[in-house]
């Protein structure tokens, strides 16, 4: 039996202009740019969130990318766990113009969550976990 263990490394997000998805995912989630090339004909600019990434790229030669409609299988969404004031982060980012397609919520005694919608029909879940006794 195998000692390995995960760590979360990345999402990886396909954009239709990849240079304004990563600026939005810069100015407001805060996101800082790691570093930008040019992979298999497309920009690919990667971004770090603490120990984690978001890749964002641009359509690669030969690839048809079509607009989301529907509920798809799949991904539906990623998160990002908001360390401090929860709600003082949302209404920075509502006062940066960021639209939220569920506001902040109490799903339950110990858990936070609101939902925003980052370019491309990506959906982004913010939540805070209070501490347990």
């Amino acid at each position: 039996m195998t000692t390995a263990t995960l760590a979360f490394d990345h999402v990886h997000v396909i954009a239709k202009d990849p240079d304004a998805a990563a600026g939005w995912y810069v100015d407001k989630l805060g996101g800082k740019l790691v570093k930008s090339a040019m992979t298999h004909g497309a920009p690919q600019i990667y971004l770090s969130f603490g120990g984690a990434m978001i890749i964002v790229r641009g359509q690669r030669p030969g690839e048809t990318a079509k607009d989301k409609a529907n509920l798809e299988w799949g991904a539906d969404h990623f998160g990002f766990q908001v360390k401090g004031d929860f709600d003082g982060f949302c209404a920075g980012l509502k006062a940066k113009g960021v639209a939220f397609s569920m506001e902040p919520t109490d799903i339950n005694p110990t858990t936070r969550i609101a939902f925003v919608d980052a370019p491309d029909g990506v959906s982004v879940e913010l939540l805070s976990r209070k501490e347990q006794p």
